[in-house]
């Protein structure tokens, strides 16, 4: 670095400053006393004490040196993913190096790479602020962005790191130069989604509203271009549409659960990438007011929790009726007293069957309240497609039960008839009464209804003891009557005493029945020895019968997450496939294998990084999955533009410089420091320094003072004398 040298006076007293005040007071007194008396030689002694007063304050040359500091310009270098188009990336990295090396002295350049970790888009202006932080504002000159020129924080005006004030307080604009990784001007067309509901009702459509933009030059407003819309394998759908303006597209969500939609535009001629020429849609179908009859039979425990829970779910319209009593009982109350409503047996079972999801039938013992065609109704309603729910007690192994009707021909499990007569209390072919936990068998602990169901106890506990008056850690609480079944199929979920069938579901034609061989789940919401998960088992077992697609016993996911597809194959057969074909969103196909990962599960993994919709395949299930974006703001426009930055590096006094297309040899331009020159990056000498030594020469010697005030006082007493 240079030094430099600057002078000044400066003053060191060699007495205190109010004495210096006092004898300057004293002086002027006495100059002004000898002036009013026409005193000779006034003047001259007034001179004389002047300047031993002027030597008593010191006066001194100061001579500072400084050495100058070097000044520092900020290079950003764009990294972001839209860098990623072409060679734009590697010519911002040659570029960077080229200006390294360029740099002149006094001038030391610091690179800040921005490479888009956040969402929002590039904001390089963000990084400009945080790199200038901690450098002194009389140490930076400037800065230099080489960008595709695309950031989305840039501002109005003159940033606030570049808009400074020097020493003297007066403004100074450091110049802001941009370089931009290519020839000129690019053109971009860009599909938008304006709105897409998340939540869309099965059998209805989604409206999605899209807008299709051709930005760059030569592009205007209102050319036609074509909207391609695909689902879940189906034929694709194509809408044409109008640049610039929105245009409403209908999707069909035929299925619960997620619905993947993918949407693409014809691509503009020249356009510098197809990148953000298409999007993926994710809508869940859900079902519109899942209604559900419960007919409960004589009032039992278990009729609060089932309306507690199926009150709480906001989709569900609950129909309830209780069986007070059976109708050929006639203890003499008033038929006007034995209900507000009358069972509307002929409206429920006959006409209306049909508009319910889901029939409960808890406890209910058919004392010819049904006739036999409303039975039938209800057998063919689960054949149809609908599900039902029945929770036996007692009553399912006396002469009235269902199981002896026509709804018994779909029922999992067939209990033996117990004698007419047979209290609730006591045991019989049918009825086991002692103290039991339910257990989960293996198929219970695969299948979604029943597995990882919080408490679940091991899988061969020891035997419980009826003499236990204390909880088991881990374990549900006990029942203590079950039913005993002499035939049961379908899938048993959960066994009692005996390791008889307890929780038993099935698929009847299009519909599903579950059966539970206990009216006792009521005490798990009391807390017996600790309770048990019934709110939750209820739920999910109401929600497998009215076919909610996360608890599918037999069912295939697929998901994409960092480049990666995971494929889980859910099973509780055991004899799934071990292999699954992927589909690429280009078409090509190819095979997965899946391996054990879990009790009921296999998976497998492969690279996923093509845009798009990917299909995968088992033979009976499919699933699809569509990699996310990280950040959509990034590929928004991927044209290479100066309209952006280029405004705020003119504001500021810098350059917008188009680098073309040779990453060997990029058009970098010259480095100029204090001077203006053409093309050149350009950037102010702000004369920072630091000091670095001083020296004082005293400017009145005492030899010299004492001359010039002897004359002078001599001079003054010749001046009297001669008057």
């Amino acid at each position: 670095m240079i030094d430099s040298f600057t002078h000044s006076i400066a003053f060191a007293p060699l007495l205190p400053r109010w004495v210096l005040i006092a004898l300057a007071v004293v002086l002027v007194a006495a100059l002004a006393i000898g002036l009013l008396a026409r005193m000779r030689g006034t003047l001259l002694r007034a001179l004389a004490g002047s300047v031993i007063l002027l030597w008593l304050s010191g006066p001194q040359s100061l001579t500072e040196t400084h050495r100058d500091l070097p000044e520092t310009a900020l290079v950003v270098v764009d990294q972001t993913p839209s860098m990623q188009l072409r060679d734009r990336a590697s010519i911002a990295r040659a570029a960077a190096l080229a200006l390294g090396e360029s740099a002149p002295e006094g001038l030391t350049l610091r690179t800040v790479t921005v490479r888009g970790e956040r969402t929002g888009g590039t904001r390089l202006f963000d990084a400009l602020s945080q790199a200038a932080a901690d450098i002194p504002p009389d140490q930076l000159a400037g800065a230099v962005f080489i960008t595709d020129g695309q950031t989305r924080d840039a501002p109005a005006d003159v940033p606030e790191r570049l808009a400074l004030h020097d020493e003297a307080g007066k403004s100074v604009t450091l110049p802001l130069h941009v370089l931009l990784t290519g020839r000129g001007e690019e053109k971009d067309r860009r599909l938008r989604v304006l709105q897409a509901p998340p939540y869309t009702i099965v059998g209805k459509s989604a409206v999605i509203r899209v807008q299709v933009d051709d930005l760059g030059p030569g592009t205007q407003a209102g050319a036609t271009a074509t909207v391609s819309l695909t689902t879940d394998g189906n034929p694709t759908l194509e809408v044409p549409v109008r640049t610039g303006e929105p245009q409403d597209i209908s999707l069909p969500i035929t299925h619960p659960g997620e619905t993947l939609g993918g949407l693409s535009v014809s691509p503009l001629a020249d356009e510098v990438s197809a990148e953000n020429n298409r999007d993926v849609l994710s809508i869940t179908g859900v079902r519109d007011r899942l209604r559900v009859l419960l007919v409960s039979g004589a009032p039992n425990q278990g009729e609060r929790v089932w309306r507690r829970l199926l009150k709480a779910d906001p989709s569900v319209d609950l129909v309830h009726f209780t069986i007070l009593r059976p109708p050929e009982k006639d203890d003499g109350t008033p038929l006007s007293d034995l209900a507000l409503i009358a069972f509307p047996v002929d409206e429920l079972f006959r006409n209306k069957i049909d508009q319910f999801d889901l029939i409960i039938l808890d406890g209910f013992e058919n004392r010819h309240i049904l006739p036999p065609s409303y039975l039938h109704n209800i057998a063919q309603f689960v054949r149809k497609g609908g599900g039902l729910f029945l929770i036996a007690g007692p009553e399912f192994s006396g002469p009235y039960s269902l199981q002896d009707t026509s709804v018994g021909d779909i029922l999992p499990a067939h209990v033996p008839s117990s004698p007419p007569d047979l209290a609730p209390t006591e045991a019989g072919p049918g009825i086991i009464v002692r103290r039991f936990r339910p257990q989960l068998t293996e198929d219970g602990r695969r299948h979604p209804v029943t597995a990882e169901l919080p408490g679940a106890p091991a899988l061969h506990p020891a035997p419980d003891s009826l003499s236990a008056a204390h909880d088991v850690p881990g374990e549900w609480g006990p029942w203590y009557r079950a039913l005993r079944s002499d035939d049961a199929h379908g899938q048993v979920l959960m066994h009692g005493p005996d390791d008889s069938p307890l929780l038993v579901l099935d698929h009847v034609d299009n519909g599903r029945v579950a059966l539970l061989l206990s009216d006792q789940i009521w005490l798990w919401s009391r807390g017996e020895f600790g309770g048990g998960p019934q709110a939750e088992l209820l739920r999910r077992i109401s929600h497998w019968l009215m076919k909610e697609p996360d608890l599918e016993e037999e069912r295939l996911e697929a998901h994409i997450a960092d480049g990666m597809l995971t494929v889980t194959r859910h099973t509780v057969s055991g004899a799934p496939p071990t292999s699954v074909t992927v589909t690429a969103p280009d078409g090509t196909k190819s095979p997965l294998s899946l391996h054990p990962s879990g009790s009921g599960l296999l998976s497998g993994r492969m690279a996923a990084t093509h845009p798009g919709i990917w299909s995968v395949d088992d033979g009976d299930h499919r699933a699809f999955a569509a990699p996310v974006r990280p950040d959509p703001e990034e590929f928004s426009d991927l044209r290479l533009t100066a309209d952006i930055v280029g405004p705020v590096a003119k504001k500021t006094g810098g350059q917008v410089i188009w680098l073309g297309n040779d990453i060997a040899h990029p058009a970098v331009p010259a480095i100029t420091l204090g001077a203006t020159s053409g093309n050149a990056l350009n950037f102010p000498q702000r004369h920072a320094h630091v000091l670095t030594g001083t020296s004082t020469t005293p400017l009145l010697p005492a030899w010299l003072v004492l001359l010039l005030a002897a004359g002078l006082l001599a001079a003054g007493w010749y001046r009297e004398g001669r008057g």
